[in-house]
């Protein structure tokens, strides 16, 4: 039976709540932890079989698991192992009788967090959890909701931002370099809402094809487009009732500006070739790293629909202004992609630590997680990460002890030192710096994603 326990009325909305799932059959164990973990501002989800967990953990939205090892139906390493797809990074405690100490030991060794052993003292198992709520963040696609935007107060002070205006119908305007995590902080806002059960959909108004993008984010009819056979659904019938995301908004071109105006103003809009009006009533949350107040003075972006996207404004800080989040984000990332590679999660010598609090990163929270991805699996399970893993064009001169980087390694190193200065003299606005490199805009987006910037 699946117990579902909701903490005591107080200010937080209980679906803000941080949830803890529990998987222990032990009636009086698994009823003292929920009630505790009541009390102490919670949700508990408390699952009495490992099957049951399974088919239920990947709606649930866990802040942190607590299993015990010995099951019903599975042991905990059995559980643990089936359910690594659907927990991610989400930590994982495991409680043990003195017996079990081996196995839990072999399960940190895969990936699991922390264990207690039986008998414990039920404060030592909150603060466990406690300090793995505190760790756990967020900082890229496919987020759930359930972590933290980070651990620095001025992250914390834009997620209150953003809790207090999760339920309001009006447009929201996010604000901030390129990879900072302004989707991040959408995705967040939406499954903080009303609306989370409903679509999130993600219109990238830097990428998306001009002789396409009418077609792509309002539809079109059959024969409304060239060559069309059938009617196409675009991105704003996609999100129904739920959140469309313009990412970048200011790549929008001239022609949707006019139309996604009259979609602010009373939500109506045509599907290309189309006679009747449709209405949406998704929530429209935009993104920009550009000087949008600047771009207006120019003409190249309506006024008119600059006041209608900044009815409310949030700026997303760099990543190099919150030093405090780069440590947590590495190990949140570490995690996330060792035990996606079935590997155990690796330690950062303190050479690594050193390297990634002195790096400037131009490229912010991207950046950031493209190079811990690519340094897991570089390093293929090894039990500790490096800096040179993890900034390998800083080993690639030609040094005593070294090897000669090769020609292509060279070339690359190059081009995203260039890339990188042409970011910081334009602010991070990738239109300006495309212009300076004398590259479209979307080669210039294409070259940043391949170089983890």
């Amino acid at each position: 039976m699946t117990a579902s326990v909701s903490a005591p009325a107080s200010p937080v909305s209980a679906e803000l709540r941080p949830v803890i799932g529990i998987v222990d059959d032990d009636p009086i164990m698994g009823e003292s932890l929920v009630q505790r973990l009541q009390l102490e501002g919670y949700r508990a989800i408390w699952w009495q079989s490992g099957e049951e967990a399974l088919s239920h953990l990947p709606s649930a939205g866990c802040r942190v698991l607590v299993c015990d090892i010995r099951l019903p139906d599975l042991d905990g390493e059995q559980l643990f192992r089936r359910a690594l797809p659907d927990l991610g990074a989400t930590p994982v405690v495991f409680i043990t009788a003195f017996g079990e100490v081996e196995q839990a030991v072999r399960l940190m060794q895969a990936g699991a967090d922390d264990y207690v052993t039986k008998p414990f003292e039920i404060d030592v198992l909150l603060r466990k959890i406690a300090a793995l709520c505190a760790r756990e963040v967020t900082a890229g696609s496919g987020s759930t909701g359930r972590e933290t935007l980070s651990a620095s107060a001025a992250m914390h002070s834009v997620e209150a931002e953003l809790l207090r205006v999760t339920d309001m119908a009006s447009p929201v305007l996010l604000l901030g370099e390129t990879g900072v995590g302004k989707e991040v902080a959408a995705r967040h806002l939406h499954n903080a809402s009303i609306r989370r059960d409903l679509p999130f959909v993600v219109l990238s108004c830097a990428t998306i094809p001009v002789d396409r993008a009418e077609s792509e984010m309002f539809g079109h009819e059959r024969g409304g487009v060239v060559g069309s056979r059938i009617a196409h659904v675009g991105l704003v019938e996609q999100a129904g009732g739920g959140t469309l995301f313009l990412d970048e908004v200011s790549a929008l071109p001239p022609l949707l500006q006019g139309k996604l105006l009259r979609l602010l103003e009373d939500g109506s809009y045509r599907r290309l070739g189309g006679t009747h009006e449709l209405v949406s009533e998704a929530r429209i949350v935009s993104s920009s790293n550009a000087d949008l107040p600047a771009l207006v003075a120019n003409g190249t972006f309506r006024a008119d629909l600059y006041y209608r996207l900044n009815v409310i404004e949030l700026r997303i800080p760099p990543l190099r202004s919150r030093g405090e989040d780069i440590i947590p984000l590495v190990e949140h990332y570490l995690a996330q992609f060792a035990r996606g590679a079935g590997h155990r999660v690796p330690s950062l010598t303190p050479s690594a630590r050193a390297a990634l609090r002195e790096h400037g990163w131009p490229g912010n929270v991207r950046e950031l997680r493209n190079r811990l991805e690519r340094a897991v699996a570089l390093t293929n399970g090894a039990p500790q990460i490096g800096a040179q893993a993890i900034f390998p064009e800083q080993v690639l001169l030609d040094r005593p002890g070294e090897r000669v980087a090769s020609l292509a390694e060279a070339r690359e190193h190059a081009e995203r030192r260039h890339i990188e200065k042409a970011l910081s003299q334009t602010n991070g606005e990738i239109a300006k710096a495309a212009v300076l490199l004398g590259i479209s805009r979307t080669t210039l987006w294409e070259k940043m994603r391949r170089l983890g910037l």
